[in-house]
């Protein structure tokens, strides 16, 4: 009886293996500007409605999309938007007040000047930045009712929240279909929802910043994983590289010794944007905004190839590679 016992139990793992396998479904695509993947367990057809969530959102979104929401903004200086569009950039707005500007959706003129957004790359003269900066300023741009409006000639961009904001709405379909295990990476912001189909977590590869492979592995289940690096889109010039992380307090790429953040959290959108943010204002600046704001961990690689954690990641993150943890950053200082 024991055996058979044995048996069946076996018999029985070895279906809902199968099954699980069966209900695997996957969609591959390129959206906003990176490659995306889409890969759930049930659902149905929840996968295909995703990934036509993902185009329906860029093309209202997109700054370089003639057509968007954002472009009729940019455009006219004040437009009627989407409730959702509406929503997006005031939330967009808040995280720029917490980051304290360092996260700021009004430096697209900037961005554009260096060809990030063109692939048209070029150094800006100082005398450019200077005048271009003088349009960078988050807290002209308002938001009343279904109305954007920017203050005189400035535009906006909302490419630092985008595909996080993209990433929570994706979880919220496919979660409202029933489904209750799925990976969604969204070109370096990866949701996970539950966890694995054998109950185990997710484990989601931090990227080497300065070479191939990962510098470690985070453990994560029902939370965003995103990832700001310098990496990610650059251009090299006279030997030295330019990277598309722009600092909005003088209009050229980041330069704080972080070339690498990663967020941890629940919300796809906040860590997004808090990710961008930190990497602009350095370790020091970020362990402060850290330590004042609960919600998230993070995980720095800095220029010279140290690892550096928040408290809440210790026993989730693993190094890989023959790498250690430099430093784990404790809310309390002492």
């Amino acid at each position: 009886m024991k055996r058979a016992a044995a048996l069946f139990a076996a018999l029985v793992m070895l279906i809902t293996a199968q099954s699980c396998a069966s209900s695997e479904k996957t969609a591959d695509f390129f959206a906003m500007d990176t490659y995306m993947s889409i890969k759930a367990y049930g659902g149905g057809d929840a996968v295909e409605r995703a990934e036509t969530l993902v185009f329906e959102l860029e093309r209202k979104l997109s700054a370089t999309d003639g057509a968007s929401e954002i472009s009729a903004v940019n455009s006219a200086g004040s437009a009627k938007v989407s409730q959702e569009t509406a929503e997006l950039v005031t939330s967009a707005l808040s995280l720029c007040e917490l980051s304290g500007g360092a996260l700021d959706i009004s430096v697209y003129p900037v961005t554009r000047a260096w060809g990030f957004t063109t692939g048209d790359y070029r150094v800006p003269q100082e005398a450019e930045l200077e005048e271009l900066l003088r349009l960078v300023d988050y807290t002209k741009v308002t938001v009343s009712g279904d109305t954007v409006t920017l203050g005189e000639g400035m535009l906006i961009d909302l490419g630092a929240v985008a595909k996080g904001y993209a990433g929570d709405r994706v979880t919220e379909l496919l979660r409202s279909s029933g489904v209750k295990s799925a990976l969604i990476n969204l070109g370096g912001n990866v949701q996970c929802l539950g966890r694995k189909p054998d109950g185990s977590r997710w484990k989601i590869g931090v990227q080497d910043p300065s070479g191939s492979g990962y510098v470690g592995v985070i453990e994560a289940e029902d939370e965003a994983v995103v990832t700001s690096g310098g990496y990610e889109r650059y251009f090299e010039l006279d030997g030295k590289t330019y990277w598309h992380i722009i600092d909005p307090s003088d209009g050229r790429p980041a330069d704080s010794g972080i070339i690498s953040v990663t967020v941890v959290g629940a919300s796809g959108l906040a860590c997004d944007g808090v990710s961008t943010a930190l990497f602009v204002i350095g370790k020091e600046k970020a362990s402060e905004l850290w330590r004042e704001n609960g919600g998230f961990e993070v995980v720095f690689v800095t220029e010279s190839g140290e690892i550096i954690i928040t408290e809440g990641l210790s026993g989730r993150f693993t190094p890989s590679g023959g790498r250690e943890v430099s430093e784990v950053i404790r809310r309390n200082e002492n």
